[in-house]
């Protein structure tokens, strides 16, 4: 019962992931390919995250 108001996890990832892959988009569109490299880079690392989770994987 108490699990009940806990936020999930999982939700906030995929949140963060969705945020990162916008903020890449908008990196390419003003012409800073580096940024759009870097942030594609930490949205793949979180994807990572995301799917270890759903595998049921430990954290690190």
């Amino acid at each position: 019962m108490f699990g009940l108001f806990k936020k999930d996890p999982l939700k906030a990832l995929q949140k963060r992931y969705a945020a990162l892959l916008e903020e890449a988009r908008e990196r390419q569109r003003s012409g800073d390919i580096r940024g759009y490299a870097a942030k594609t880079a930490e949205a793949e690392a979180v994807m990572d995250q995301i799917i270890a989770q759903q595998n049921g994987a430990p954290k690190d």
